[in-house]
């Protein structure tokens, strides 16, 4: 898909999420997490062909702008979605599937100085809330939630909605889970 085609889905895609959103025009001049993408592909495209500076000064400037942090050599898939965005951070090595909305205060971060893939990967249709906190290289998996000001340290499956400090599975494929049983289940594993 090309740079204007990926912009124009990005802004129908607000307008249809969004119900303040009145109109496309809008979207366009008044969305920062819009503005804070196309800092994003404009800085991701010469951070692909290795003008790493460039990259990065693009990425800054669209963090002056909008208070929304993109490193430009994060992978960020159709359809992302940052509703109002001041202080969302997506890390380097992140990964972002379809269909994801991030709020603001948002953080996908790394726990270290480690070399190579530090940042998790967010699978499709994935939400997560308001200061959430998503550090290390794992994967969050389709259709989960991560609730408002969850930190997250380890793997979450699909069709999970997490929630707490440290964030914890509460809800899985619709059924509430209780977190002892979770808790009983890995000290099984950990043991076998």
């Amino acid at each position: 898909m090309g740079f204007f085609a990926s912009i124009i889905e990005d802004a129908k895609n607000i307008q249809k999420k969004d119900p303040a959103a009145k109109n496309l025009f809008e979207v366009f001049l008044c969305y920062p997490g819009l503005h804070a993408l196309i800092f994003y592909r404009v800085s991701h495209f010469f951070y692909n062909h290795r003008w790493y500076v460039t990259a990065r000064l693009i990425s800054q400037i669209g963090r002056f702008f909008t208070g929304i942090e993109i490193h430009p050599g994060a992978k960020i898939g159709r359809r992302l979605f940052i509703d109002h965005g001041m202080g969302v951070v997506i890390g380097e090595t992140a990964e972002i599937g379809d269909d994801v909305t991030i709020y603001h205060g948002a953080t996908l971060g790394g726990t270290g100085h480690e070399n190579g893939k530090r940042h998790p990967t967010i699978g499709n249709n994935v939400v997560i809330g308001a200061g959430a906190k998503i550090l290390g290289s794992f994967k969050v998996g389709d259709n989960s939630k991560i609730g408002a000001g969850a930190v997250v340290l380890k793997e979450v499956s699909p069709n999970s909605t997490v929630v707490g400090i440290p964030g914890q599975i509460v809800k899985k494929d619709g059924i509430r889970v209780k977190i002892d049983d979770i808790i009983s289940e890995e000290k099984v594993r950990s043991r076998v």
